[in-house]
């Protein structure tokens, strides 16, 4: 029986990358999205040309039902989960005096709640198999670093890290790893958000010691990486991808 991913946010972007790579590997894979239709059928007719099952699931990450209602759907269509990505993200970019109760509940909910009541549900799957599976989230250095405008989503990345860690111990003897990917500034869509993005990528390029930016295929190769058995012993941890940024470099 062929092998099942779940790439959550994987219409566009860093998640529509690991999602084609890993169908590349040989996964049937399992498209999340919450308002494109169109794109997130253009990436499965983009996986479905690589030979691999493509399903689309339209879910909001950030609501617990329709959580629990995404991985019904997997189970009744493939029976089993090997792979689980979190990679769904959102968040209010704004100074710190003008957030309000909405702007925080709703970053918190889709960045960090979603992972621990996807990590569960997940886990009900993998554990149907003697493989056991593999959770990464996506992180960023924001969870580390107080970057202009990020509070909300860097709280939000200190927690899924954090969470990650938890989940890492707990899940471990029923041989599911549990791992998060840290990337520098990458340029992506979601960065055309940013009110400072070109104060951002002029930064990451200077003072990023491996003399380039952060690419989106270098974190698509650390997630590759931390699913597969060649880091079965990786445990809890956050692989940081900056090229360096990240370093007290004096």
């Amino acid at each position: 029986m062929n092998k099942v991913a779940l790439v959550t946010g994987s219409s566009r972007g860093i998640g529509r990358l690991i999602a084609i790579r890993l169908a590349e590997q040989g996964y049937d894979i399992v498209v999340n999205f919450n308002r494109n239709r169109k794109k997130a059928e253009e990436v499965q007719a983009e996986i479905e040309a690589l030979g691999r099952k493509c399903l689309i699931v339209k879910a909001n990450v950030g609501d617990v039902t329709k959580i629990q209602e995404l991985f019904a759907t997997v189970a009744s269509e493939f029976g089993r989960l090997d792979v689980f990505i979190n990679n769904a993200a959102s968040g209010v970019l704004k100074p710190v005096m003008e957030l309000t109760e909405k702007h925080w509940d709703w970053t918190m909910s889709i960045n960090a709640k979603s992972l621990l009541f996807a990590a569960q549900e997940a886990a009900k799957l993998m554990t149907r198999t003697e493989e056991g599976g593999a959770i990464v989230s996506l992180s960023s250095i924001g969870s580390m670093r107080v970057l202009e405008n990020y509070t909300t989503v860097g709280v939000s990345k200190a927690a899924v890290e954090a969470l990650t860690r938890y989940l890492g111990v707990e899940l471990a003897s029923e041989g599911i790893r549990v791992n998060a990917v840290s990337g520098g500034v990458v340029q992506t869509e979601a960065l055309d958000h940013f009110p400072n993005r070109e104060e951002l990528l002029a930064d990451a390029i200077k003072h990023t010691p491996m003399g380039r930016m952060v690419q989106a295929e270098d974190l698509v190769d650390a997630v590759m990486f931390l699913v597969s058995d060649q880091a079965k012993m990786i445990c809890g941890q956050t692989l940081v991808i900056d090229g360096g940024r990240s370093l007290p470099v004096s």
